[in-house]
C-alpha cells in the first residue's frame, strides 16, 4: 500500500507503465466465454466526439451477490452496496446499448463509517487516501480485492471497445481533522471574517481517528504519531496542516473572490490549498521535495498513479471552478503529458464548472490562463443544461423560448473568435447531458411524457458536445418515490428494480440505442458544423421559431452533407411546414429522409429538396434563391432528416 506519493513503489509502477508504452503488448481478457486480445497501454480514441459517455454511481448501479440496503427508489444517505463486479457484470448490457466510453464515480479510499455519519460517503467525494482504493467497491469488502476487480473491470471495459473515465477530485478530502473554534471541537463552522480574513489567523485543527474521533494529540499536528491507515490523510506526504485550508465551511451564498475559488470547506469535506506556494523563505524543505507548489505536486503524483495502476482513458475533474486556474491547467498538462508518455494520445480530461462559457473559457485548453499550456480538454456543458431541460418541457411560469438554445451556441461563436477553434471543432470542448447525481431530479420527472426524453435524448446526441447519459435514463428512471427536493433523490439503487432492472426491449433503452447508432454512423452529427435554421409554415415567409412550444430547428453541415434535426416542443399544435437547407448543398432533385423519429415517423417516403425564390426582408425589390425541405411534426416529435 503506498503511503508517500514520492516512494519506491509508486515510482516503480509509474516507471513499469511507460516501459510497457515502449514495447505495446497485448492482454487477454475473457469476455463471455471467449478470449480478447486488447493492447496494453489501451490506446485513446482520435477524438472523443466519436465516443459518448455512460455515467454511473458504482453504489447505485449494481450488485450481483445482494440486494440493496434500503428500498430502491427511496432517498437514502447510506451505501446500497453496489461494487465493481457488479458494473463488470453489466458491460455487456452496456455494450449492447452502444457505450464507448464509462464515467465511474470516485473509487479512491473515502473517510470511514464513523466520520461523517454515513454508511461511508457512497458518492466518492470525501477522500480519506488518495492512493488507496475504496475496499467497500470490493466483493468482499477488501482493498486488495478492490484492486483486483478494479483492473478486471477496466481490462474487460477495454476488450469490449469501451474507455474508462474516473471522477476525482483535486479541491478537497473528506473529514479528515476538526476544527477547535470558540473553546470547543467542531466538524463544521461559517465565519465570514475567518473565510476571508488575512492569513496565519487559522484556528487550531485536530486530526480524525478511524473510529470518528478528533485526537486532542494530534492538534495541529505534522505526521501525527501512530497514524494508522484509516486516521488522518493519506498519502503521508498531506499530513500538513498548512496543506489545507482551515477556514470553516463556506456557504451557498458566500461569492466567490477573483481567483475563483471559494476559500473553505464544502461542510465537513476539507479544502486543500492547491495553490500552496513554497517559494517563500523557510519553505525549503517543501521546495526540495516537491517543487514550489507542494499540494499540486502531490495530487498530480496520486492521479498519474490511478492512471496507471488501472490504465485509465480519462478523468472528470469535481468542484474545478474552486480551484485556481493555473493550477488546473498545470495538472491537465500534467496528465495530457505523461499519458502520451505511456502511448495514450488523446487521455481525456473534463471539469465540473458550474457556471457561464466566461468561467469555463478560464480553464479549458482553448483559453488557458498563461498562454503556456492548454488547461483541461473540455467541460460540463453546463450553459446548454442550464437551457435544454427547460425548454424542452416548458418549466416555469414563463418558461424560455426556444431561442435560447440557439443563443447558447451563437454565444460560444463569439467566445471562440481569434481562438485557435473553429465552431465546428467546439464539440471536443463540451460533454454535454440532461441531468446528472448533483441535480435535484432526472429530466424524466414523473409524469415527463415519453416522447419528451426521447426529445431530450435525440437533440443530446444531435446538437456539438460529447453526449453524457446519466445511468437508469434508458431504463426510464424517475427519481426517488419520496420527493425530489434533494440530490439524493437521483441516485436510485438501479438493480433493486428486479429481473428487469436491465432489460434491454424497453421504450428508453430501444430508442436511444437508435440515436446512438444514428450518431455513429453519420460523422456529421459529430463533426459537423452547426446553423439553426429558419421555418416556414407557407414555404415562403421564412423566419427562426422563437416563444415557449417552439420549433428547435438546426442543422448539421460536415463537407457536402447536411444533416437536418428539427425539434416539436409543442404538447398540442402539430406542424406541417418547410425548413430552410443550404441551397449549394442540397439543388433542386435532392431529396431527405426521416433517419429518426420519436414517433413512428421514420423510414417513411424520402421528401424532394425544393428549390424556390422568396423576396429579402431588407429589400422588397430583390429577391433570394433558397432551398428548403417539406416537414410534417407531431406535438413532441423530434426528426433527424440525413441525405439519401
Amino acid at each position: 500500500m503506498p503511503t508517500q506519493a514520492f516512494s519506491p513503489q509508486v515510482q516503480a509502477t509509474l516507471d513499469a507503465y511507460l516501459a510497457a508504452a515502449a514495447l505495446p503488448s497485448t492482454r487477454q481478457v475473457p469476455v463471455d466465454g471467449n478470449k480478447v486480445n486488447v493492447p496494453y497501454p489501451y490506446p485513446s480514441p482520435a477524438d472523443w466526439r466519436d465516443c459518448w459517455i455512460y455515467f454511473l454511481m458504482i453504489d447505485r448501479f449494481n450488485n450481483p451477490d445482494a440486494a440493496p440496503a434500503f428500498t430502491w427508489n427511496k432517498k437514502y444517505g447510506f451505501r446500497q452496496g453496489g461494487t465493481f463486479k457488479g458494473v463488470q457484470a453489466q458491460l455487456g448490457y452496456l455494450q449492447q446499448l452502444g457505450v464507448n466510453a464509462i464515467w465511474l464515480s470516485p473509487v479512491l479510499k473515502n473517510t470511514r463509517p464513523e466520520i461523517d455519519g454515513f454508511a461511508y460517503a457512497y458518492p466518492g467525494y470525501n477522500t480519506q487516501d488518495f492512493f488507496q482504493l475504496e475496499g467497500r467497491f470490493a466483493s468482499d469488502g477488501q482493498e486488495a480485492t478492490a484492486e483486483i476487480e478494479l483492473t478486471e473491470l477496466v481490462d474487460e471495459a477495454h476488450a469490449r471497445g469501451m474507455n474508462v473515465v474516473i471522477d476525482i477530485v483535486l479541491n478537497h478530502a473528506g473529514r479528515v481533522f476538526d476544527y477547535v473554534w470558540q473553546g470547543q471541537v467542531q466538524s463544521s463552522f461559517t465565519d465570514d471574517t475567518l473565510l476571508y480574513g488575512p492569513p496565519d489567523n487559522e484556528p487550531p485543527v485536530q486530526w480524525m481517528n478511524g473510529f470518528g474521533n478528533p485526537r486532542p494529540d494530534w492538534q495541529n499536528a505534522v505526521h501525527p504519531a501512530g497514524a494508522g491507515a484509516d486516521d488522518a490523510v493519506w498519502p503521508v506526504d498531506l499530513q500538513q496542516p498548512v496543506f489545507f485550508r482551515r477556514r470553516g465551511s463556506k456557504v451557498s451564498d458566500t461569492p466567490a473572490p477573483p481567483q475563483n475559488y471559494v476559500p473553505g470547506d464544502f461542510s465537513v469535506m476539507r479544502q486543500l490549498v492547491v495553490e500552496y506556494d513554497a517559494t517563500a523563505p523557510g519553505q525549503e524543505q517543501f521546495r526540495a521535495q516537491y517543487g514550489i507548489n507542494p499540494v499540486l505536486s502531490i495530487l498530480i503524483r496520486a492521479y498519474q498513479y490511478l492512471m496507471a495502476k488501472y490504465d485509465i482513458d480519462g478523468f472528470r475533474i469535481d468542484t474545478v471552478k474552486y480551484v485556481r486556474a493555473d493550477m488546473i491547467e498545470t495538472f491537465g498538462n500534467a496528465m495530457r503529458e505523461f499519458a502520451q508518455s505511456a502511448g495514450k494520445r488523446n487521455f481525456f480530461t473534463f471539469g465540473e464548472i458550474y457556471d457561464s462559457d466566461g468561467t469555463i473559457d478560464e480553464f479549458v485548453g482553448r483559453d488557458g490562463p498563461d498562454g503556456e499550456g492548454f488547461g483541461i480538454d473540455s467541460a460540463l456543458d453546463f450553459p446548454l443544461f442550464f437551457q435544454l431541460p427547460t425548454v424542452i418541457k416548458a418549466l416555469g411560469s414563463n418558461p424560455p423560448g426556444v431561442e435560447s438554445i440557439a443563443a447558447v451556441f451563437q454565444n460560444r461563436k463569439l467566445a471562440e473568435a481569434g481562438k485557435i477553434s473553429s465552431h465546428g471543432e467546439a464539440g471536443q470542448y463540451f460533454v454535454s447531458f440532461l441531468d446528472n447525481h448533483d441535480q435535484n431530479n432526472r429530466f424524466n420527472t414523473p409524469g415527463t411524457p415519453p416522447e419528451q426524453v426521447t426529445m431530450g435524448l435525440a437533440l443530446l446526441f444531435s446538437l456539438q458536445g460529447i453526449p453524457c447519459v446519466y445511468y437508469g435514463t434508458e431504463q426510464g428512471l424517475q427519481g426517488t418515490v419520496d420527493g425530489l427536493d434533494a440530490c439524493e433523490s437521483v441516485r436510485e439503487a438501479l438493480w433493486g428494480v428486479g429481473a428487469n432492472a436491465f432489460a434491454t426491449q424497453g421504450v428508453f433503452y430501444t430508442e436511444l440505442k437508435k440515436i446512438v447508432a444514428l450518431r455513429m454512423a453519420e460523422s456529421t452529427l459529430r463533426y459537423g458544423r452547426l446553423y439553426f435554421r429558419e421555418v416556414s409554415g407557407n414555404g415562403s415567409d421564412f423566419g427562426q421559431s422563437t416563444g415557449a412550444g417552439g420549433l428547435i430547428c438546426f442543422s448539421r453541415v460536415l463537407s457536402s452533407r447536411e444533416v437536418v434535426v428539427i425539434a416539436n416542443t409543442s404538447g398540442s399544435n402539430t406542424f406541417d411546414g418547410s425548413v430552410l437547407v443550404d441551397i449549394d448543398i442540397n439543388r433542386q432533385g435532392k431529396t431527405m429522409k426521416i433517419a429518426y423519429s420519436n414517433q413512428g415517423s421514420a423510414g417513411s417516403q424520402p421528401t424532394s429538396i425544393a428549390a424556390g425564390t422568396i423576396y429579402s426582408a431588407g429589400s422588397p425589390s430583390a429577391t433570394l434563391q433558397i432551398a428548403s425541405v417539406r416537414v410534417s411534426l407531431k406535438p413532441w416529435e423530434v426528426q433527424i432528416l440525413t441525405p439519401v
